[in-house]
């Protein structure tokens, strides 16, 4: 198909043109089916075209396709709201607001930050990703590609290293890092909140250590700064359970969500401690398409499947699997690095001899994968490390069979 009409500046993983889905399988314009380890870039939690999601947008668009909300409420974004509320596990009760995307629900709670502290400044983390409008891009902790040729960004935004035994940072270096920040470069009272993944998404499912979870709650609790976690991507059972937060021992002041929250339909949402969203005046939050009926109708069926022991049976079964495979594969394959991640959210590792990254290796690897029908995203600093997003409601023959063909693949790079 011609994409002369396709900004050039959009980046495509994969050279094919779907035509349809179901669960974890796709097909081309061709005709040719390929297994899905991407999922939307971890949306399709539930798979394409989900049974009762599709039920639940046909049903929603014979009532209502649209209205703002902010003009005059809707059932649907009232009773997903409500079912947020319970569904996230806080210790606190939960307000919030409904965004179109991830991006938005980041931009609204930096606003809410700066709104309730008074504050500005923001720190966030080397790797992360939470978005690519302007604010968020600042948030980023990667310059290419998303912050080239962009100019300045609104700021002020700090970053400081990600603790995890992924990127071999201690929790000592860390809050060693953060004590120099404060020391040399900005004023803890100027600061509003942190910004963080439980596991980095975009930087190759690298999980953030505990102890220094716990020790930033204590610190930003003694002076007055809020916690901001980025579940967009490790959400709605991604790793086992319904959030990867609680693996922390702490909790969020302030929840981004999206991706998953909807089966395929375009929703985000910020959620968190009811003064901290009514910080702002009447009026300062909301959005013309943010919360769509369809969108919210598609979200609550999604809720209804995610059950606790739905997602920790899906993801135990997926990430049995994956372990399993990658343990045999490190011990056959010298190029094959660190299995990162929790639970059904694992990153492959590609390196060189000399524990360098080796994207050129994994390219080639996607490439093979593709052509024998399964598709791979990369991630990572340097596009070393592929992501596993492949639907928690795989099959599991059709995962053995993803597996087995990048077995194959894997194989043949020898």
């Amino acid at each position: 198909m011609n994409q002369e009409s396709i900004s050039q500046s959009i980046a495509i993983v994969h050279p094919i043109t779907l035509s349809h889905g179901k669960n974890a399988e796709v097909w081309d314009t061709d005709g040719k089916r390929y297994i899905d380890f991407v999922g939307g870039i971890g949306v399709l939690n539930l798979g394409h075209c989900n049974p009762a999601v599709v039920e639940a947008i046909q049903t929603q668009a014979t009532r209502l396709t649209h209205y703002a909300f902010n003009a005059a409420p809707h059932g649907p974004y009232l009773e997903l709201m409500e079912r947020l509320s319970q569904f996230v596990p806080v210790s606190y009760p939960l307000a919030g607001m409904l965004t179109n995307s991830g991006a938005e629900a980041a931009e609204n709670a930096l606003k809410v930050a700066r709104g309730a502290t008074g504050k500005r400044a923001i720190i966030a983390f080397d790797g992360g990703f939470h978005g690519r409008t302007l604010a968020t891009l600042n948030l980023n902790g990667k310059v290419a590609p998303y912050k080239q040729r962009v100019g300045e960004l609104p700021g002020p935004v700090y970053h400081l290293p990600y603790p995890s035994a992924d990127t071999g940072v201690t929790c000592e270096q860390a809050l060693k890092a953060m004590d120099r920040l404060f020391s040399v470069e900005l004023a803890v009272e100027d600061v509003a909140a942190f910004i963080l993944e439980p596991v980095q998404g975009e930087g190759g499912f690298l999980a953030l250590d505990p102890a220094f979870a716990q020790a930033l709650r204590r610190f930003c609790d003694q002076h007055g700064i809020l916690i901001i976690i980025d579940e967009i991507q490790s959400g709605f059972g991604r790793t086992g359970q319904r959030f990867a937060f609680p693996r922390l021992g702490i909790e969020p002041d302030l929840l981004l969500l999206a991706k998953s929250i909807a089966g395929g339909m375009p929703l985000g949402a910020v959620v968190g401690r009811q003064a901290l969203m009514a910080a702002l005046p009447k009026g300062g939050l909301g959005g013309t398409y943010s919360g769509n009926p369809i969108a919210c109708a598609a979200a609550l069926a999604s809720l209804a499947q995610m059950t606790d022991e739905n997602v920790a049976t899906w993801g135990e079964r997926q990430e049995q699997a994956i372990v399993s495979r990658v343990e045999r594969w490190k011990k056959q394959h010298p190029f094959i690095g660190r299995l990162t991640g929790v639970g059904a959210m694992r990153g492959i590792e590609f390196v060189n001899a000399d524990g360098s990254p080796a994207p050129a290796q994994l390219a080639k690897v996607m490439e093979a994968a593709r052509a024998k029908g399964l598709l791979l995203m990369p991630s990572g600093k340097a596009r070393h490390i592929i992501r596993l997003l492949a639907p928690l409601t795989i099959e599991a023959n059709v995962l053995e069979e993803g597996l087995d063909i990048l077995e194959q693949c894997l194989a043949e790079l020898n």
